[in-house]
């Protein structure tokens, strides 16, 4: 297994290129076995990873190249992709912690140097929510949970240390495909039961100024004819609330979806981000191929 440290990296570069460094140690070490299991061991673990990452890859492609681009505006609930331009948070600003520069979002490691390798000494990513906007309005994006593909990676060494850096950046192109939900807004997702139970919960708990409103013959008891007064009160204050919130602006809030769907976050065009994984999955399924032509030598 890998180090905790080393699984956001992992997730987020989709262990493309690691994986083709480590089934090329793979086929180096049946190589060196020089025997027939030796071979047969190599060839199956790089048909197994490559399948992975395969199916892995695949399936984010089909995922990007069928969900149409939603507008902010009008995007509906649930699974969707939106596209746009990165924008800071109002009154909020983030910077990178190598470079200092502001950003939206930043991931970074620093290793150090032991003889022929690099040690890693620390890492570290934001959680910061920050804004997109494509024209028709502003979206908040949850980046906790999500693979984020970004072509800004800033590499320096110096004085026995390497320290790396990638970061997503504002008014950049931005990609996003995950759960929207809307906080308030015409389309606020509301639970009228729960928010009624929730403020006769907060009225009971309250006896005395719930008896000086409705205990109309002062007995000091509410009865059922003032009990019914009461719910329909708070019916009413429950609908008003929900009215209120509907015809304020709505958040729009992009988040992890449920149920292990895809979460990705790019600083690319949709058109390039489908080219990406397709290319990366043909390129894993030549390796599942090859492994399987291998293996069908050995027999």
């Amino acid at each position: 297994m890998f180090p905790a440290r080393w699984a956001a990296e992992w997730r987020h570069d989709y262990a493309n290129l690691a994986l083709g460094g480590g089934n090329l140690f793979i086929l180096l070490l049946g190589f060196q076995l020089q025997s027939r299991i030796g071979w047969l061991i190599s060839f199956s673990l790089v048909a197994l990873t490559s399948f992975w990452a395969w199916y892995a890859n695949l399936k984010r492609y089909r995922i990007v190249a069928d969900t149409p681009t939603s507008r902010i505006a009008s995007a509906p609930q649930g699974y969707i992709e939106l596209a746009g331009r990165g924008q800071q948070k109002p009154g909020e600003r983030l910077s990178s912690p190598i470079n200092g520069l502001p950003c939206l979002w930043y991931r970074y490691r620093i290793e150090r140097k032991n003889g022929d390798r690099w040690e890693h000494v620390e890492s570290g990513v934001s959680h910061d929510t920050f804004g997109m906007h494509d024209g028709s309005g502003l979206a908040l994006i949850d980046p906790d949970g999500a693979e984020i593909l970004t072509s800004r990676k800033q590499v320096s060494t110096a004085g026995g240390y390497r320290k790396t850096e990638w970061t997503l950046i504002e008014n950049e192109t931005i990609y996003v495909i995950g759960e929207h939900i809307a906080l308030g807004g015409a389309n606020a997702v509301l639970d009228r039961k729960t928010d009624l139970s929730t403020l006769l919960a907060d009225w009971k708990a309250d006896k005395v100024a719930l008896l000086a409103r409705f205990d109309t013959n002062r007995d000091d008891e509410i009865s059922l004819d003032e009990w019914e007064r009461v719910r329909k009160a708070a019916s009413d204050e429950v609908a008003r609330m929900h009215l209120d919130i509907r015809l304020k602006d709505g958040i729009h809030l992009i988040r992890k979806p449920a149920h292990g769907r895809p979460f990705l976050i790019a600083n690319r065009e949709v058109t390039a981000l489908v080219r990406h994984f397709r290319l990366w999955s043909w390129a894993h399924l030549a390796l599942i191929m090859a492994a399987v032509a291998g293996l069908g030598i050995l027999d």
